[in-house]
């Protein structure tokens, strides 16, 4: 299981960007690198083409590496330590320091994915 994952709020322990916190945008597992909104950001410079016509300089958020950051618990206002644990029968993310469950979706979300796969399953034209 996955300590860290895209979502959640990490506080970066080393490098230049110490103590900046942010959410996770990307998880490269097999690498152990992670992506964090606002972190480790760089100049990326465009030349003109046609997609981009203007060129300029572009400003992109690189890979840190997992070592590097740890969970911020909200509940609790500090940096933490992630466990598992088992809650009704299936696997959970627990906080070290405050003991709450870690990166629960809000009780409406699943009612809102099945509308929205309810809209993409819309029927195709001459198949009604």
């Amino acid at each position: 299981m996955r300590a860290i994952r895209k979502g959640d709020t990490v506080e970066v322990l080393s490098g230049n960007d110490r103590g900046k916190r942010g959410r996770v945008l990307r998880v490269i597992p097999d690498r152990g690198l992670v992506v964090v909104e606002g972190v480790n950001v760089r100049w990326k410079h465009m030349r003109r083409s046609q997609k981009t016509p203007q060129g300029g300089r572009m400003r992109k958020e690189t890979p840190l590496h997992l070592c590097k950051v740890m969970y911020f618990d909200e509940a609790a206002g500090a940096r933490t330590r992630i466990g598992a644990g088992v809650r009704e029968g299936r696997k959970i993310r627990v906080s070290r320091r405050s003991g709450s469950e870690v990166g629960v979706a809000p009780a409406a979300a699943p009612a809102e994915k099945k509308k929205a796969r309810a809209k993409k399953a819309a029927p195709v034209k001459g198949e009604e």
